[in-house]
């Protein structure tokens, strides 16, 4: 009789208004639903929207679904699939330390879980790794100062009637501290909000710039139509703008200031739903508590390309990523449990049984040998380090 030694699983959708229509179910195999956009796919133990699993896998007097936590316990990582076809939020994480801290007091205060004015929903930290499935935008880390003073010097030859808002901004780069340009940002007056965004949304022609490329305009100008009172319509400005092509990771490490503009990807991360915006969405928004967890040091995050081989790990001392490519031959796994697997090509054969692109499964930490094969792609999330992982894969530590 074979022995559970994995366990496919059944995974739960988030529908978010930034979300696609087509991009996660065309993924997934299924039909679209109407208008509902499909903006994330939770694979995981985290308590918002938990993974389930069949047992016994065999398929033979089949049981039904259970909680994957009942087979895996708290897994201490949680596994995304993103679709963005509208900016999300400018946002950031918190680390350990304010994550368990900032839960305690609003557990504390009674702030119930599922409050939109919660900020934490659990006492965890949120590192994040994400891998490009499509060409993929997105803002992420303060640009350097001397950077962000070209950046606002060039705004301003194309606005120079908004010199007297934007110049308190310049002077703040002298402090030496990017806090202190936040705070001058964050209290613009209402009408200097709305006056600022209505030149910018009229201006039918934006200026070249060597600094401000097209892109970053066309966002300043799509963030003032559609957010007029926000002045983080002004992000792309003190923001790294970057593009990923498909198989192309980024980290973002807790504390990071960024925003996803659009593209389709997959997303690895400590079990944790802690979020704290700071504009461009009608959610809530909380400055305090944000300037309070951000890191204020300039970041321009690096983007790595996997090697040449048919499988390569991409890893924190909070989890791994092993990207893995199949071609018919057998292979022995060559990650360690507990982990979860995306296929997101072909047909992967494990167990004798086969998964089919957006199909998943478990292995659980005491997992004996097993063995891969078929064509396909898959990724694998682990919760441990790529230098904890049986036979030492080609990695790249983040």
């Amino acid at each position: 009789m074979m022995t559970n030694k994995i366990y496919r699983l059944h995974n739960q959708t988030k529908n978010y208004e930034w979300g696609s229509l087509k991009l996660i179910p065309e993924f997934l195999g299924k039909e679209t639903s109407g208008n509902i956009p499909y903006a994330e796919m939770w694979m995981g133990t985290h308590e918002s929207v938990p993974s389930q699993v069949d047992t016994p896998l065999s398929g033979i007097g089949n049981t039904g679904k259970i909680p994957l936590k009942e087979i895996s316990g708290e897994l201490p990582f949680l596994f995304k699939l993103l679709a963005v076809e509208k900016p999300i939020s400018i946002q950031a994480h918190p680390n350990k330390e304010k994550a368990a801290e900032g839960f305690r007091l609003e557990e504390e205060t009674g702030v119930n879980l599922r409050s939109p004015l919660r900020n934490y929903k659990d006492p965890n930290h949120k590192p994040e790794l994400l891998c490009a499935l499509s060409r993929f935008s997105l803002m992420a880390g303060f640009k350097d100062f001397d950077i962000i003073s070209k950046s606002l010097n060039e705004f301003l030859i194309v606005f120079p009637q908004l010199k007297e808002v934007i110049s308190p901004l310049q002077r703040s780069l002298n402090t030496g501290s990017l806090a202190v340009f936040l705070r001058i940002l964050f209290n613009f007056s209402k009408f200097e909000k709305e006056y600022m965004c209505d030149l910018i949304t009229k201006k039918e022609i934006i200026g070249k710039s060597d600094i401000i490329i097209p892109e970053q305009w066309a966002l300043i100008k799509t963030f003032a139509s559609q957010y007029p009172e926000d002045p983080t319509i002004l992000a792309p400005l003190y923001l790294n703008y970057l593009t990923l092509q498909p198989g192309q990771f980024i980290y973002i490490p807790s504390g990071v200031l960024h925003s996803y503009i659009n593209g389709f990807g997959i997303e690895l991360m400590t079990s944790s739903d802690n979020v704290l915006r700071g504009g461009l969405t009608p959610k809530h928004i909380d400055i305090p508590e944000l300037m309070n967890i951000l890191d204020f040091k300039p970041y321009n995050p690096k983007i790595f390309s996997p090697a040449f081989t048919s499988w390569f790990c991409y890893g924190s001392e909070n989890f791994s990523l092993i990207i893995m490519e199949g071609d018919g031959q057998e292979r022995v796994f060559p990650g360690k449990g507990p982990a979860i697997c995306l296929v997101t090509d072909g047909e992967l054969i494990v167990e004798g049984l086969t998964f089919v692109k957006g199909e998943s499964f478990f292995i659980p930490k005491d997992n004996e040998e097993l063995i891969f094969s078929g064509k396909y792609s898959a990724f694998v999330a682990s919760g441990v380090p790529p230098s904890s992982i049986t036979a030492s894969p080609e990695f790249a530590m983040l």
